[in-house]
């Protein structure tokens, strides 16, 4: 069986989307970034994190853990603290491309016999918004959408209006990478 190491509602809508079976079970890990470590390496190191804390309790099972950042200018934009880290985020990303990145981690199940090790990789897509006025932030973030999304937008929803391009993959912008994830799947021969 396939363990989602996430509560994400997100992730669990896409992963049924594309006709992947899947039980969740979240994952408490610390998201502190290490010092010198590159947004890619945060995100990748993260979900294996993620996906070895899940696996400690569901031995038999193959694991999936992810983690999504937004990436403006190196910096890395994680889930905002309040309302004004919320504008903050958003009035960086305002009439600019940025990165998300999506580190995907399994461990477990099939693995566990062929390959004990960890397999990880990592998903990036660019993202261009349009320039957001005050008004425009404060009525985005009124609607409590941007609370718990990294980089305080989701490109799914209200702030969909605001994104013209995207270059990549569609999903990892959403929270998980499906093509990469189920690539990754069958490499495992877990699919």
């Amino acid at each position: 069986m396939l363990v989602l190491a996430s509560a994400s509602p997100r992730r669990q809508e896409l992963l049924r989307n594309a006709g992947i079976p899947f039980a969740a079970q979240p994952a408490n890990v610390d998201e502190t970034p290490h010092a010198g470590e590159s947004p890619r390496e945060y995100a990748e190191r993260l979900s294996r994190e993620k996906a070895l804390a899940v696996c400690r309790n569901r031995s038999q099972d193959l694991v999936l853990g992810a983690d999504t950042i937004v990436v403006v200018d190196e910096s890395i934009l994680g889930k905002p603290s309040d309302a004004a880290d919320a504008a903050r985020m958003l009035r960086l990303l305002s009439g600019r491309t940025h990165r998300v990145i999506t580190g995907v981690s399994m461990v477990g199940g099939k693995l566990r016999t062929a390959n004990p090790e960890l397999r990880t990789a990592s998903e990036t897509t660019l993202v261009t918004m349009s320039d957001l006025s005050d008004a425009d932030i404060s009525e985005y973030i009124a609607t409590g959408e941007p609370m718990d999304k990294a980089g305080a937008y989701a490109i799914q929803g209200v702030a969909s209006r605001w994104i013209p391009r995207i270059d990549g993959d569609y999903s990892n912008v959403v929270g998980l990478p499906i093509a990469l994830v189920y690539r990754m799947l069958r490499e495992s021969g877990e699919f």
